[in-house]
């Protein structure tokens, strides 16, 4: 699963992303998602404390490969100021590249629709605290 997915190109394009929002985003893989990918993406919100940011700004991208399921959910904070239509349309940026199985397009665009927008929301402000890890997190193997 590892092999398919350009970690380092994932991993950069969060950072970049990072470096004009204070909004903090992580990316999660699993290589199946048993049930809800809706209810699996929570889960593992809670398991890496998304939810502890000082400004519940916080944007989980997830991926099952194998199942080819994909969600985004974002923290309270963010849910609050986005417009309508915000995740559905991060969504959209990546469903081309998640039809074709390029998995690393399809995680980095999404990255970089949610930094883009959630610029105007949580702008980067010098001395950001970079409140959650910026590299992939990976479940079942």
């Amino acid at each position: 699963m590892k092999s398919n997915i350009d970690r380092l190109k994932v991993e950069d394009t969060i950072s970049k992303a990072e470096k004009i929002t204070s909004g903090e985003i992580r990316v999660h893989i699993d290589r199946k998602c048993k049930g809800d990918v809706m209810d699996r993406a929570a889960s593992v919100f809670s398991t890496l404390n998304m939810h502890k940011t000082e400004a519940r700004n916080g944007v989980l991208i997830y991926l099952s490969t194998e199942n080819r399921k994909f969600a985004i959910i974002g923290d309270g904070g963010i849910n609050e100021k986005v417009p309508d239509g915000f995740w559905q349309s991060t969504y959209d940026s990546a469903l081309p590249y998640l039809k074709k199985g390029e998995w690393t397009e399809a995680l980095c665009r999404a990255v970089d629709k949610c930094g883009e927008v959630l610029r105007d929301y949580f702008p980067y402000e010098e001395g950001d605290v970079n409140e959650l890890d910026d590299g992939i997190s990976w479940g079942d193997e």
